[in-house]
């Protein structure tokens, strides 16, 4: 699936830039453009220390750029507070990383029901309907009531990824989603994010070393020096 005809951006940046340090200055990323819309999968390759994970970061609102401007639904959010920014990355945006970060003291479905307590907005019997559905349609139907130490890598990833959708995002942005993961379980998490952008119409992000899986997405960009290239 490719972005909608006429749609407006999920995120833009516009002219982005993100330095760190006080007398040596490093640059992370540089004079960057670039839109994600609606129902896109887009892949960000680079060479290691390219700016890749900054730029998600930039994109997720875990950073903030040192100039230009970041935009969510087409709203400016430099200027927001970390509590505003908090509630805008809960509500519109899921996150999947290399290492699940799962709890394991919680369930699976504890654990994917975690951001819809933080967010608030459903009663307990809805947020676990929810997440049973979310890990069903993950094929974690017989899996919910373990620990993560008791599930595969794969599982564990699964899982992670049902946490992502709890709040229903707009964009998936995902780093290195499936570094620690064998091939079969690469290729199902890649199976996953294909579905949920033709079924749902959220955006995915995947920053990825394997450029196999990033010619898959609708669109690769490629990322060198903090530079699109």
């Amino acid at each position: 699936m490719t972005a909608n005809a006429g749609a407006s951006p999920v995120i833009a940046l516009k002219s982005v830039t993100k330095t760190i340090g006080d007398g040596v200055v490093t640059t992370l990323v540089r004079d960057i453009d670039m839109s994600i819309f609606p129902g896109e999968f887009v892949s960000i390759t680079g060479p290691s220390g390219s700016g890749k994970s900054s730029l998600l970061y930039l994109l997720g609102l875990l950073d903030v750029p040192s100039s230009g401007d970041v935009f969510i639904q087409g709203q400016p959010v430099n200027k927001l507070d970390e509590r505003a920014r908090a509630h805008m990355r809960l509500s519109l945006i899921g996150f999947v990383f290399q290492f699940h970060f799962l709890l394991p003291e919680f369930t699976a479905l504890a654990n994917v029901m975690l951001p819809m307590r933080a967010l608030a907005e459903l009663d307990q019997h809805a947020m676990q309907e929810r997440a049973r559905t979310l890990l069903a349609s993950l094929g974690l139907h017989d899996h919910m009531n373990k620990l993560p130490g008791q599930l595969s890598g794969g599982q564990r990833q699964r899982v992670a990824i049902a946490r992502a959708l709890a709040n229903t995002p707009k964009v998936i942005l995902a780093d290195e989603p499936t570094g620690n993961l064998d091939s079969k379980s690469s290729e199902q998490v890649l199976a996953i994010f294909r579905r949920l952008v033709d079924e749902t119409g959220s955006a995915i992000v995947m920053v990825t070393h394997d450029l196999e899986l990033a010619e898959r997405a609708d669109r690769h960009v490629r990322i060198v020096d903090g530079r699109i290239v």
